[in-house]
């Protein structure tokens, strides 16, 4: 009985310490903080009235929109995301 006296305090003691040492890790790396990010301040982008994005990919310097227009055409809105700036814009249509 003694020695499961024993064996339950140690454990105890370990389950204590490694909480925490888990404290002091998460407060150490809160206190240092990630990289300094910069504010998002990108150009608005404009959209032809009535049109509305139906869905949006990104890859690692381009930022592409599928426009769904007013008409019902679509169009390929190629975005840089770090400026804001249209790149370009592909017109796509269904052949009959």
């Amino acid at each position: 009985m003694r020695a499961l006296k024993i064996l339950v305090i140690v454990m105890g003691v370990m389950i204590l310490a490694g909480f925490a040492a888990l404290i002091v890790v998460i407060a150490g790396r809160l206190s240092r903080g990630g990289p300094a990010t910069a504010p998002f301040a990108a150009a608005p982008i404009e959209l032809p009235a009535g049109a509305r994005i139906e869905t949006m990919g990104i890859g690692t310097d381009r930022l592409v929109l599928d426009i769904l227009l007013p008409d019902g055409d679509r169009r390929l809105m190629i975005i840089d995301p770090a400026s804001g700036h249209l790149l370009g814009a592909i017109p796509l249509r269904s052949t009959p």
